[in-house]
């Protein structure tokens, strides 16, 4: 029993066990070497010396696997798995392999929009001025001029940043093809079809699978058959329509499953913005008359493609196949049809944003988002993207959810798509190297088919599905949507609720974190809100139009619209309309006007001028200047308080 208590270490068992093994291998060779049926007993020997080899090695790489492992062993090289996109070269693209499908024809420097510059003409036919003015009136831009710049007109010499012309683009992962959407409705032939050379004249053979152009039923009768004939000698193009018009989504969804491309590029006919400098903010004054609170997204007709437009974008979902990339939009004169060019050293970029009554926006890129880009090659990150022309892979499109088919015509599909992309998980980027030019008119030719607010019950859809309690922010915003979200007239949204569980999206309080930590966020619960009506006038105190801080205020009969008469009194007692801008009251000497405001939340101070007391017999005072609101006089003004005037008595409504 001893012996087998003692313990041995590992290497002397294998020594032994090496030694035994030689033993029987020299055992095997004498006896191999006689006549096993001269003694029995080796026969025996002779029939089991297989089977006891196999036992001793056995029991030999037992031993060896017991064995403390004493050293750190180099790690096995595994097998990489095949990639499941198709195969690749390494190296870049060269420029032969990115030449375009067709080449410009010559072109005339002294031609009309040559290179891209003004059409100019000095002196004009009584005919001629009739054919401008109807131009005009049919489509809301200069079709005249249009009509006279050749269809296939080039855009002079590359005038991107340097680092964007020298770009590279890697052949591993290789750029992935694309099908490029346009969407229309009764657009001008000029403008349609010089979009369509555009994208073929600027688009690597080798990337455009297919241009597909979607009618959403026009009327117009050179946009049938005869469209159709033309664009048979195109190869690539082809239109399909819809009977019926049923606006940009819809549009939108039906090329989207006719595309064969890896990337859908969509160049549309309606591309939203907001409201021009200068233009309506809500509701209030105009003409006299009240109007809408909710501005209708304005359509643009097709634009120009500069050099090297897509590569870029391509290049950059290749990357990271969750995102969605915009072009940089560069602006082609109404008028005169004079493409905004690119500068070489590079521009003050703008990112979509959007304000709490849904409406989409520009602002200029903040200081930190600009240290993080290197240079003009780096995307930038967005909190929303304007919706009319993007790119996107297929399937990532249909894996986010492509559209919600149940929102109508157009208007909030950008914003919606904005949160669902960051939420669920992608990113919205804008590539300052894509260079796209879009003529942006100041209103549209179309009218809704079945009234703007459809735009108003989309922006009900997206704010129920994607912005939990700040969804109350926009509704006491928009009060044709709160009663919408009220009545529950928004249609059915289980799908796209059950859509944000699946795909287990983050809530909108990490989106404005996260995404859009710059958003000043409105207190969820204001002390009052709403419109605020004067006794003595029995009117509302309005901002008037197109105040965007500066001017003084204005009574006005009360619309219950609220719009232009909104207004929050805020736990840190400022007096805010924060519908586009955030504007506050301020008391001034004499005056009262609004401005921006100057507290954008904690660790700052409201200043003494913003800062308002509302006490109980109604008045609307300035503690620091102890005078108090009236809205006798032609402006409201700034007056010693007087609780007995019913000019300085306020309530909201």
């Amino acid at each position: 029993m001893r012996l087998f208590r003692r313990r041995y270490s590992p290497l002397k068992v294998a020594l032994a066990g090496a030694v035994f093994v030689i033993f029987l291998f020299i055992l095997q060779k004498d006896v191999g070497n006689k006549d096993p049926s001269e003694e029995p007993w080796l026969k025996n020997i002779v029939q089991g010396k297989d089977q006891v080899l196999d036992l001793m090695l056995g029991a030999v790489n037992n031993i060896r696997d017991s064995m403390p492992k004493l050293q750190i062993r180099a790690p096995v090289r595994q097998e990489e798995p095949l990639p499941s996109t198709r195969s690749c070269l390494p190296g870049v693209y060269t420029a032969a392999e990115l030449r375009p499908l067709m080449e410009r024809p010559p072109q005339d420097p002294a031609s009309p929009g040559a290179d891209g510059k003004a059409f100019k003409k000095d002196q004009w036919t009584p005919e001629e001025m009739k054919e401008k003015e109807r131009g005009y009136e049919k489509h809301c831009f200069n079709a005249f001029a249009s009509d006279r710049i050749s269809l296939q007109r080039a855009l002079g010499p590359d005038s991107r940043p340097p680092e964007c012309i020298d770009q590279k683009f890697k052949r591993c992962p290789p750029l992935p093809t694309t099908s490029v959407v346009i969407v229309f409705h009764n657009e001008a032939w000029s403008t349609l079809l010089r979009t369509v050379y555009s994208v073929l004249h600027a688009s690597p053979a080798l990337l455009l699978k297919e241009i597909i152009l979607v009618d959403d039923a026009s009327t117009d009768e050179y946009l049938k058959d005869e469209l159709d004939r033309y664009v048979e000698q195109l190869q690539i193009v082809r239109v399909v329509r819809q009977e019926e018009r049923k606006g940009l989504i819809t549009a939108r969804l039906l090329g989207a499953s006719v595309a064969s491309g890896e990337v859908l590029t969509f160049l549309d006919a309606h591309c939203e913005y907001p409201p021009p400098p200068g233009g309506p903010q809500g509701a209030g004054v105009r003409g006299g008359e009240v109007v809408s609170t909710q501005w209708p997204t304005l359509p643009c007709v097709p634009g120009e493609c500069f050099h090297g437009w897509l590569e870029p974008l391509l290049s950059r979902i290749a990357e990271e196949p969750t995102a969605v990339v915009s072009p940089d939009i560069a602006t082609i004169d109404l008028n005169t049809f004079e493409f905004s060019k690119p500068i070489q050293n590079g521009k003050q970029h703008s990112r979509g944003n959007f304000d709490w009554s849904l409406t989409f926006g520009w602002e200029v890129v903040p200081p930190w988002e600009r240290q993080r880009r290197k240079d003009e090659t780096f995307p930038i990150k967005s909190p929303t993207f304007a919706g009319g022309l993007f790119a996107i892979s297929r399937s990532y499109f249909e894996h986010i959810g492509s559209y919600d088919d149940q929102m109508e015509i157009w208007g909030g599909e950008n914003v919606e798509m904005s949160f669902r992309v960051w939420q669920c998980g992608g990113q919205v980027e804008i590539i300052p190297c894509s260079v796209v030019g879009h003529v942006f008119r100041s209103k549209s030719p179309h009218t809704f088919p079945k009234g703007t607010q459809v735009i108003s019950r989309n922006l009900v859809r997206l704010a129920e599905v994607w912005m939990d309690d700040y969804k109350e922010i926009f509704y006491r915003r928009n009060q044709q949507a709160a009663q919408m979200a009220r009545e529950k007239t928004y249609g059915d949204i289980t799908d796209r609720r059950k859509l944000r569980e699946q795909l287990h999206c983050k809530n909108f309080t990490w989106y404005l974190q996260t995404i859009y930590p710059e958003m000043f966020v409105p207190d969820l619960t204001p002390t009052f809100y709403g419109a605020i009506k004067n006794e003595g006038t029995k009117s509302c105190l309005d901002v008037g139009e197109n105040n965007h801080g500066g001017k003084p205020l204005i009574m006005y009969p009360c619309h219950g619209m609220g719009g232009n008469q909104y207004f929050e009194y805020t736990s840190q007692r400022e007096l805010r309309h924060n519908i586009g801008k955030e504007l506050c009251l301020r008391a001034g000497s004499g005056s009262a006007e609004l401005g921006d405001c100057q507290y954008r939340g904690k660790p700052g101070r409201v200043p003494a001028n913003e800062e308002w007391d509302l006490v109980q017999d109604r008045l609307i005072k300035n503690p620091a200047s102890g005078t108090c609101l009236t809205a006798r006089g032609k402006h409201p003004a700034m007056v010693p308080c007087d609780p007995t005037d019913p000019h300085q008595l306020w309530s909201f409504t």
